[in-house]
């Protein structure tokens, strides 16, 4: 019995399948999953292997805005790609 009994056997017990699905599609869905699940597992440890320390805007993006509107009184939410650093992007919010 595994540590958390709340947790399928098996993927294809996870996932909800056509009830139609032949034993050959059930296994090809199963497999495309868990790849894609490995391939997310293996982009997260190698980020946190890496120790990439580079800023974004995650969770800071709104804050931002909010800021710029209060302000400059308009909205300038950071784009993708501006960069991380407040200051840099306080004086690019014209092209925001």
């Amino acid at each position: 019995m595994s540590e958390d009994d709340s947790e399928p056997a098996t993927l294809a017990d996870a996932l909800t399948l056509p009830a139609d699905a032949t034993a050959d599609e059930t296994a090809a869905i199963t497999a495309a999953v868990g790849a894609h699940i490995r391939d997310q597992a293996a982009a997260a440890a190698a980020a946190e292997a890496s120790g990439d320390d580079e800023e974004t805007w995650d969770d800071r993006r709104w804050r931002f805005a909010g800021r710029a509107q209060a302000l400059q009184g308009r909205a300038a939410r950071a784009p993708d790609g501006a960069p991380a650093d407040a200051w840099t992007a306080s004086g690019r919010t014209d092209r925001f």
